[in-house]
């Protein structure tokens, strides 16, 4: 079982180096790093690397996480995908964790479940009437939709077709899955909430809770 980590990037020259030494470490079978137009020293920190299994694409112009994720899905050749963000908010060593229910066969899709309480209150809230609404919405029994550590099958996660540009992409991801009465089973992982999010969690909430709806009943 091949193992591709789609590793969309935008300005995180302070933490970049620790994340990618992190999933260097892991069981990643190959790295996707998509440089989304950093103006930092992220471009600067990725050329230090020269291990076969990382590839480096950047983007001439900035589209954003959602963009970042279906750029590197497109040059991933694993049978599996997970998505990393490029912080240390997630631990790769969880990868070996997060595969086994699908090496024994019991769930084709895998998310990571974090412990929200330790996220500051308005993104604790937010986060879990976005789980509800998706519960709600698309059947499923989540307790953690806006988790970054999704592990779907690649081939999967091509078919989905994914439109979002931005963090509305992981409502999308969710409600297309669930359309096609696909199991998603969690995994509890650890995570480490960072103070100084780029999301912006009014406007990108609202913006996820309409992907959320579009693609459930529209598209």
């Amino acid at each position: 079982m091949k193992l591709s980590v789609l590793l969309p990037i935008y300005n995180e020259e302070r933490e970049l180096a620790a994340c990618l030494d992190r999933v260097l470490a892991s069981i990643a079978d190959e790295i996707i790093a998509v440089d989304d137009c950093s103006t930092d020293a992220t471009p600067q920190i990725l050329a230090r690397y020269h291990d076969p299994r990382l590839q480096v694409i950047r983007h001439v112009q900035n589209r954003g996480k959602g963009g970042g994720i279906q750029t590197a899905l497109e040059h991933a050749t694993g049978d599996y995908c997970i998505i990393q963000d490029a912080d240390m908010e997630y631990d790769p060593r969880d990868y070996a964790k997060l595969l086994e229910p699908i090496k024994q066969g019991r769930t084709p899709v895998v998310y990571g479940a974090r412990d929200l309480s330790t996220q500051p209150l308005i993104g604790h809230v937010g986060n879990k009437f976005l789980t509800i609404a998706t519960n709600v919405l698309c059947g499923t029994r989540l307790s953690d939709m806006e988790t970054c550590y999704k592990v779907v099958p690649a081939a999967l996660m091509r078919e989905l077709r994914l439109q979002s540009r931005g963090f509305e992409i992981e409502p999308e991801i969710t409600a297309k899955i669930a359309k096609r009465g696909i199991q998603i089973s969690e995994v509890r992982v650890a995570y480490a909430p960072r103070p100084d999010k780029k999301l912006r969690r009014f406007r990108d909430g609202f913006r996820s809770l309409f992907a959320l709806i579009r693609y459930r009943f529209v598209e």
